[in-house]
């Protein structure tokens, strides 16, 4: 595997990404905990779960609090969604008090309640839109903004090229692609060859999305596409060492091992850490999905998610995670 498919990331012309595979923003999921166990096995950089521009210019804490750091994080992404300029740039107060190191768009988001808002994928059928909310944001503040996009709207309506010239002419630093349409959501296949082609329209960084579940599919992308970086969502849940087995893959042509105890301490990890930073009761709650995905793919894992569905406590979690160690 060519050595230098893993490298640093150039974002204009004062910041240097340690690396080029990152977690993506994914609601419900990449909470403080989890990008902090994300980044513990290797992630270069996390993005938060999307905020809605206009509820913090609202100064809603319950949106507020989905920025909150790691303890471990210093470089950061916090992804946001607005149909406008306006609540775009209402929103720069409080997400500059966090101190991001980038401030990205989402255009992507397929999500009815978030399309029929104008914001997310629905940005893909008015790419001038997209350029009125960069320009807005770039003059507003000079942490670098960068745009999530899809392929388009639908198959009759493929916009990404005209989408990320415009935005990148607007002041975008950087574009990342999941080449799916609005309308596919996540079924289907993601069309890698719409990254390459990405790739030699933009000047700017490229970073890939979609169907990444596994290390050679992020070895892959980089390989016959050309992007810069990668971005992993789905294929990190339940599975942080993902970022791991990457990196020892390119560096070594083989997998290493993930033994079982290392599974299981990592879930219990995340589940003290989802603990620390949003407390039992609410851990208790938040933690069902995370718990279960990881226990995917282990033997006698079906059994045990039976039982992870009806803890009620983190004693309980641990005592049925400790029983894949038996």
């Amino acid at each position: 595997m060519p050595e230098n498919l893993l490298h640093t990331i150039e974002i204009g012309s004062r910041i240097t990404i340690p690396g080029n595979i990152f977690l993506a923003p994914m609601a419900g999921f990449t909470d403080a905990a989890f990008r902090h166990i994300c980044i513990d096995y290797g992630s270069n950089l996390c993005y938060t779960e999307m905020v809605s521009s206009e509820a913090l210019a609202r100064k809603s804490l319950k949106t507020k609090k989905i920025l909150y750091k790691a303890e471990n994080e210093i470089n950061y992404v916090v992804q946001i969604f607005s149909s406008s300029w306006e609540s775009a740039v209402a929103s720069i107060k409080d997400i500059i008090d966090f101190k991001p190191l980038i401030i990205d768009l989402n255009c992507g988001c397929p999500v009815p309640k978030i399309t029929k808002t104008g914001a997310g994928s629905a940005l893909m059928r008015n790419p001038d839109k997209i350029g009125e909310i960069v320009k807005a944001l770039t003059e507003a503040t000079d942490i670098p903004i960068t745009v999530k996009l899809r392929s388009g709207w639908d198959f009759e309506n493929i916009s990404f090229i005209k989408a990320a010239e415009i935005a990148v002419k607007s002041g975008a630093a950087m574009v990342t692609l999941h080449p799916r349409t609005k309308t596919q959501g996540y079924s289907g296949k993601s069309d890698w060859s719409k990254i390459k082609e990405l790739k030699k329209s933009i000047d700017v960084p490229v970073i890939g999305s979609g169907d990444l579940f596994e290390p050679q599919d992020c070895l892959n992308m980089l390989k016959e596409t050309g992007c810069d970086g990668v971005m992993i969502a789905r294929g990190a849940i339940g599975r942080p060492q993902i970022f791991k087995e990457i990196k020892f893959l390119a560096e070594n042509g083989v997998l290493p091992e993930i033994t079982l105890e290392e599974k299981v301490n990592a879930a219990i990890k995340h589940l003290d850490l989802a603990k620390k930073y949003i407390g039992s009761e609410i851990a208790i709650k938040e933690m069902r999905k995370h718990l279960c995905s990881y226990t995917k793919g282990i033997k006698g894992g079906a059994a045990i998610r039976n039982k992870i569905v009806q803890c009620n406590s983190m004693d309980e979690y641990k005592t049925v995670l400790s029983e894949l160690m038996k």
